[in-house]
């Protein structure tokens, strides 16, 4: 008997047929959620975790920075931004506001992509910049923090009077969740601060994985970062699986973020009986599965219960292709095997760009063997890459589980890094 399941892939899904008694089908807990998602974000700006209210943070006449999520997060940026002008109505403004694109090392977002992420209304009506950390004009220096990290963030950030930030908390593959201080550091950093917090060592360390911030030397240097460099406001959603805001938080960013991960912890990440031979797992769907970068967050969380020497299959669309701005691809064909690149990388003096998506996956290709479903890489491609071609799903299931034997198992996640499995 076949189960069959719907892959959060691209935009319109991808449906495929597996033996219903040799699959585990593992999804983010169902939340039944009945307040509107404006009052879930209007009340987190009134009653926060820590410190006081939104409208008591801002006075008239300064000016405010907001940092939000770039396009390739699916943060509801028009209704969290929306929520933070209404509560500062005849406080703030519009020529006081700069809305600030935490790109980190990422491009920055196009025109159509900005209309899509924060509508005709607010993209008429406030300054809205994209990070770019490889221009030096637009930098400044804050000092060393953290683990001797240099610090430059974005002249626009460091200069408002007001800073804040926006985001969502999910499960992060080497920074514990995302959402918070990330919005600081990396998102308007250098790209040499973003070099230093992605290095091999820090990306190396067995806590700089999912659900782990403290002690994890990634998200402490995060953490110090905003502390030292100072945020007056933050506010962090949690999405469900049609990316529907289920929770708010507000206030003191390191007080907030610290009580949202703990519900996103509740939310996202699901006990499994043991290891599979067999893990199906996606990258969230549109627009988190728009390159094989941003795929490689599904890929690390099938392997947390991959078997050794086990299987993965990634359904991921990657309309943008690997992508073709940064040094992922570079990186990635530098050497002849996920072995190779390992060493390579331990070995390097300086740390390149997109070195550490690159240390993940080889990482994840030393444990099992990682097959791609995707309609805008061709196989070649993805050989390049130390990856299978995988023209269907279904198919490649069949076939894994019939090398591995009668007993095989597979372990499915439709929404790929939204749901993390673990180990009970």
């Amino acid at each position: 008997m076949q189960r069959r399941v719907r892959l959060a892939y691209g935009h319109d899904g991808l449906e495929v047929d597996l033996p219903a008694a040799r699959t585990t089908v593992v999804e983010p807990r169902h939340l039944t959620v009945t307040t509107p998602p404006e009052r879930l974000v209007r009340d987190a700006l009134r009653a926060p975790v820590a410190g006081p209210p939104l409208r008591e943070v801002v006075r008239p006449g300064q000016s405010v920075a907001i940092s939000i999520c770039d396009g390739t997060r699916p943060q509801p940026r028009e209704l969290m931004l929306t929520e933070i002008f209404a509560e500062l109505e005849g406080v703030l403004r519009p020529d006081d506001v700069t809305i600030m694109i935490a790109t980190g090392t990422h491009r920055g977002n196009t025109d159509d992509e900005l209309r899509a992420m924060l509508g005709e209304e607010i993209l008429g009506t406030y300054r809205v910049l994209n990070h770019d950390a490889r221009d030096d004009s637009t930098l400044v220096w804050r000092g060393r923090h953290g683990a001797d990290v240099p610090v430059w963030l974005a002249r626009d950030w460091v200069e408002a009077d007001v800073r804040i930030t926006t985001g969502f908390v999910e499960p992060h593959f080497f920074a514990g969740f995302s959402g918070g201080p990330k919005l600081v550091a990396p998102g308007l950093a250098a790209l040499e601060t973003v070099l230093t917090l992605h290095d091999a060592r820090r990306i190396g360390d067995p806590k700089a994985i999912w659900g782990i911030c403290e002690g994890n030397p990634v998200h402490d240097d995060v953490r110090a970062i905003a502390a030292a460099t100072g945020v007056d406001f933050a506010c962090d959603v949690i999405l469900d699986r049609d990316q529907r805001v289920v929770a708010a938080f507000g206030g003191e960013v390191l007080a907030m973020h610290a009580v949202a991960r703990e519900e996103a912890r509740r939310v996202a990440m699901v006990p499994v009986d043991g290891l599979f031979d067999v893990v199906v797992t996606t990258n969230a769907g549109h627009p988190l599965d728009q390159n094989l970068y941003q795929a490689v967050k599904g890929m690390s969380a099938a392997a947390t219960v991959v078997r050794p020497g086990g299987r993965i299959v990634c359904a991921a669309e990657c309309r943008d292709g690997f992508p073709d701005h940064g040094s992922f691809r570079e990186v990635l064909a530098s050497a002849d095997s996920p072995r190779a690149l390992l060493d390579s990388i331990a070995a390097r003096e300086r740390t390149v760009p997109d070195q550490w998506q690159v240390q993940v996956l080889a990482r994840v290709l030393d444990r099992a063997q990682v097959a791609v479903h995707t309609g805008f890489l061709d196989a070649d491609d993805l050989r390049s890459a130390h990856l299978l071609p995988c023209p269907d799903v279904g198919e490649a299931v069949d076939e894994a589980l019939a090398a591995a034997g009668p007993g095989a198992r597979v372990c499915v996640l439709p929404e790929g890094p939204l749901t993390l499995p673990y180990v009970a």
